[in-house]
């Protein structure tokens, strides 16, 4: 099944390098990788499956492995559309800072963002190298910690007197620990995966540099936001308050989903030559972040902003909760955003992952690489979401922390928010600082989470390009998905 691509003598496929390798053999020698071609995109490898075979799927799919697709620009009205709410938004800050006679209105906020955003970098450079050491102890960690939100959340509800919060709590709390019951045999595997994308990540660090730069524009996005909807509402109410939700969601998916599709093809790039992606910044980093920012950009751009369309609405929503007489109407309104919130972002993961390494547009990669784990009845796995568990939870404690970070500094100077007319300063600055500690980390730890999708799709694809690369990786990959998924993979 697996060797029809090499046994043809077909050439890995990865965005950013081309590398020629010798058809696989049995023996698992060693491949004759030469880099011959800097810069261009793997050359993709004959199937025996035929393209008229699947239909639904995007162009250039053959149901068994992704193709190489012509550099140019994908979905390239969403990426004009997207610089021009940046241009609007620049506008607006120009104006408001012009607006002020001083920038003591603004400074304190500016102040407090920042130093969040540095105690953020901080922790999440720590948690990085930390859950490098102890992979499965934070899986379990990650079960017990989502099962203890589950049963917080249902408590503080009847505390409070929110039933339909209280009940929805408790269901949650029993349904985690059902999962956690039948999810606890597959720790080992969901351990395997993260080591394999820790060690890729490790091997070229020059992706934390991507990273890094991008938490730095969050942080300044976050920061110029919060200067410009702060004056806007003063000059027209809470009316366009949906709309710079949408600004503000929208920029930060799309600066994570950057970040998201330069690791994908940096991964890719591991897996098939690593060779060519075993230094701090390798021309892997360089090819795949300059394919995110340019050819790609448009396809990140559009999937960026429907998620970001919809976690508007939950803001929105939210917001509505102070209203007892609409309780149920809200939870439920929540439940089924959430839904599609979920849904959506579970459709990104994986299509941004065909993005970085093909360079299909949005909506071809998404079917694409959904059709891949149909073919192969890996559907089950790709639903595991033991990660994901993990990386939530750091995010959240660093969260939690800068937000105490910004509770002690809105504490110590009362006139933070002074010009804002915010009634509970500390509140306040606990909000901000939690807001911008869990940003912060998530686009950092993004690269993690990239890695790991990525690793999934190329074992799917390619498990015998990885026995031969990185065989004591493949030989605990191998073991510990079989004994997690023996029927998905009774053919690794």
């Amino acid at each position: 099944m697996w060797g029809n691509n090499n046994a043809n003598g077909g050439v890995p496929i990865v965005q950013g390098v081309a590398v020629n390798s010798a058809p696989f053999q049995t023996s698992l020698a060693p491949q004759n990788i030469s880099n011959t071609d800097y810069g261009q995109d793997f050359k993709s490898s004959p199937q025996t499956a035929s393209n008229s075979g699947n239909a639904g799927y995007g162009e250039g799919f053959n149901g068994s492995k992704g193709e190489a697709q012509p550099k140019q620009f994908n979905d390239v009205f969403f990426a004009i559309l997207f610089y021009a709410h940046l241009g609007i938004m620049g506008f607006f800050l120009v104006g408001s800072l012009g607006g002020q006679q001083n920038g003591g209105g603004y400074g304190g906020i500016i102040y407090l963002c920042l130093v969040c955003g540095i105690f953020a970098i901080g922790l999440a450079s720590i948690s990085l190298g930390f859950m490098m050491k102890f992979a499965a102890g934070l899986i379990k960690m990650a079960l017990f910690f989502s099962i203890g939100c589950s049963l917080a959340m249902g408590l503080i509800g009847f505390m409070f007197g929110q039933l339909m919060m209280g009940i929805m709590g408790l269901l949650s709390f029993a349904f985690g620990c059902c999962y956690a019951f039948f999810a606890w045999s597959r720790i080992p595997f969901a351990a395997a995966n993260l080591t394999t994308a820790l060690t890729a990540v490790r091997a070229n660090l020059g992706m934390s540099v991507v990273a890094y730069v991008f938490l730095g524009l969050a942080m300044g996005w976050t920061v110029s936001w919060s200067i410009v909807t702060a004056g806007m509402m003063d000059a027209y109410g809470n009316g366009v308050v949906y709309l710079f939700l949408v600004s503000y969601y929208w920029t930060h998916q799309v600066l994570q989903n950057t970040v998201h599709v330069t690791a994908a093809g940096v991964v890719g790039t591991w897996w098939f030559a690593p060779n060519e992606a075993t230094s701090f910044c390798s021309q892997a980093v360089g090819d795949s972040f300059t394919r995110a920012t340019t050819y790609s950009f448009g396809s990140i751009c559009f999937g960026s902003l429907i998620v970001a369309l919809i976690q508007a609405l939950r803001t929105l929503n939210h917001q509505l909760r102070d209203n007892e007489e609409f309780q149920i109407v809200v939870c439920i309104i929540d439940c089924i955003l959430g839904c599609i919130e979920s849904i959506l972002e579970y459709f990104n993961k994986w299509a941004y992952v065909y993005v970085g390494l093909y360079g299909y547009s949005y909506l071809d990669a998404g079917k694409n690489v959904i059709g891949l784990f149909q073919n192969k009845g890996w559907s089950v796995i790709v639903a595991d979401d033991l990660t994901d568990n993990v990386l939530f939870m750091v995010n959240v404690g660093i969260g939690l922390i800068t937000g105490l970070i910004g509770l002690m500094i809105s504490k110590m100077d009362q006139n933070i928010f002074a010009d804002l007319n915010v009634e509970n300063p500390g509140g306040a600055g606990f909000l901000a600082g939690l807001v911008v500690g869990f940003v912060m980390s998530s686009i950092l730890l993004n690269v993690v989470s990239s890695a790991v999708n990525t690793v999934i799709v190329c074992f799917a694809e390619s498990p015998q390009e990885f026995d031969v690369n990185h065989p004591q990786l493949s030989m605990e990959m191998r073991t510990a998905w079989k004994q997690a998924y023996p029927e998905e993979c009774r053919h690794i």
